[in-house]
């Protein structure tokens, strides 16, 4: 496994060179992190060059960064992840953008260079509300046409900003702002010695 990630790294290197913003090799991974002016041609590289063959994409996500391990984050808001499998070479890469304005964070689509991005770049739009540029159907996927917001922000409130129910008098579904008082409950923890028979 070693000489493997070794040889990834290399290429890598080799490669991408000083596109590469920040390289981390960790628990028998590879995490490049790039920045998002380049993100589309470093995406076209690691498809498209014969050392490296990223053929597939397996995943992409967004994340707001905004309380990472609970502390505060300095930095870009907003991150895309992917992760890639090279069948042929038979390893992985983690590849991580940075949105740089988190007021409107825009990031390239890879739908053009891998077609499975697309609905998982719905999916990050929908959740947090990052932007893919140049993808040909961007639009909600999880949520409701009309929904307002982006619910995985970490501003987003818990109990939302509008709920929807069925009214039997006009015999339809309306919305309207959110009934539910907003509270923290706290749950209680029982304690016992002998609990299931442990000692």
């Amino acid at each position: 496994m070693t000489q493997k990630l070794d040889t990834l790294q290399a290429a890598l290197e080799s490669v991408l060179g000083d596109r590469i913003a920040h390289f981390k090799r960790a628990l028998g991974e590879i995490t490049i992190t790039v920045k998002a002016a380049d993100y589309a041609a470093v995406c076209t590289t690691l498809r498209d060059h014969p050392e490296l063959a990223f053929e597939q994409l397996i995943d992409l996500a967004g994340l707001d960064m905004s309380t990472w391990k609970e502390q505060p984050w300095d930095g870009p808001r907003y991150l895309t992840v992917l992760h890639l499998l090279s069948v042929g070479k038979n390893w992985r890469l983690r590849v991580k953008v940075f949105a740089p304005d988190d007021e409107l964070p825009v990031v390239a689509s890879v739908t053009p260079i891998w077609n499975a991005a697309s609905w998982f770049e719905r999916e990050s739009f929908d959740m947090y509300g990052i932007i893919y540029e140049g993808h040909q159907d961007l639009r909600r996927i999880l949520t409701d046409y009309g929904f307002i917001g982006h619910p995985m922000r970490k501003d987003f409130p818990v109990s939302g900003h509008v709920e929807m129910r069925y009214d039997a008098e006009t015999k339809r579904v309306i919305y309207q702002p959110v009934t539910i008082e907003p509270r923290e409950i706290t749950p209680r923890v029982i304690r016992e010695d002998h609990y299931g028979g442990l000692q």
